[in-house]
């Protein structure tokens, strides 16, 4: 299937943004273009990651002009919030999941795959691989928000909880099957669906609905849409395992730690992320991973 990958970013992530282009470039094949999403102050930057398969997006092409970036005065302006009519200012995670969705939206590829910007692929890897048979593989752990962090149990619940209030889902008012992953293919005619489900049973865009909210994971909506109002149609092979091991949180790695976190990935793996808040060097995953 015609496939594009996505990846929403920001100046603050863009060294391991670079990266992610250079491993990218070094080792995953088969998909049409590489789409990456920045805010119209930030395109000078990431403009010089634009390539013969990469383009940048300027969030004003696929977002309305009423929500809009300021800097956020309880960072003395190192941040960014973004304000509408709609509910409370939202974050930059907030926004880059809007973009995924608003890009899914509009692209003509049958497959997106979304990426964030801190993943590095170590294996070689065609996108082919996501659509076997003409179907799209389709995230989903059973019972797996059970089995997350007690702090952060209550949060992926009350994710689950408002998706399916967007989809006009009665019950079950929230579950514990896990869509989230960092590295994942959706079918493009499912968003474009869904986006129309979130709009009809709100009375108005998807945009304006979920802008409304801080409590947003594009994932489970995404998810919770395929699974209960599609109800996983034959388009779609479940997959129960992520293609990309992730480094969450903790102290910043050094070489022997990140040498060992890298080898220890496993046969479905094909990638590694390590969350930007670490503060672990990109030019020593840069070295970790082969690439120069």
């Amino acid at each position: 299937m015609p496939t594009a990958i996505a990846t929403a970013s920001y100046r603050g992530d863009f060294e391991r943004c670079r990266l992610l282009c250079e491993s990218m470039d070094a080792r995953v094949t088969g998909h049409t273009r590489h789409l990456i999403l920045v805010e119209a102050a930030d395109i000078p930057l990431f403009r010089r990651l634009a390539g013969p398969k990469r383009e940048i997006v300027d969030e004003r092409e696929i977002l309305p002009g009423w929500l809009r970036p300021f800097p956020d005065p309880t960072t003395l302006g190192r941040r960014r919030i973004w304000l509408s009519p709609f509910g409370l200012p939202l974050r930059g995670w907030h926004v880059q999941q809007l973009r995924r969705i608003a890009l899914a939206d509009r692209l003509s590829e049958r497959v997106m795959v979304s990426v964030d910007s801190d993943v590095v692929f170590l294996r070689e890897f065609d996108v082919s691989a996501l659509s076997p048979q003409g179907r799209t593989l389709f995230f989903r752990q059973e019972d797996a928000i059970a089995g997350v962090s007690p702090e952060h149990r209550d949060e992926h619940r009350a994710w689950s909880k408002k998706a399916g209030e967007f989809l006009g889902i009665e019950a079950p008012a929230t579950t514990d099957t896990g869509y989230v992953a960092t590295l994942i293919p959706w079918r493009t005619a499912a968003v474009k669906a869904m986006v129309r489900r979130i709009a009809a049973v709100s009375g108005r865009s998807w945009l304006a609905t979920l802008a409304g909210t801080r409590l947003l994971s594009e994932c489970t909506i995404y998810g919770r849409f395929v699974d209960e109002v599609e109800g996983l149609p034959d388009e779609y092979m479940p997959m129960h395992e992520s293609l990309c091991r992730m480094y969450w949180s903790g102290a910043p790695m050094d070489h022997d730690t990140l040498t060992r976190f890298v080898d220890s990935l496993e046969d479905g793996h094909v990638a590694a992320g390590i969350q930007s808040f670490t503060a672990t060097d990109p030019g020593l995953i840069r070295r970790v991973a082969g690439l120069r």
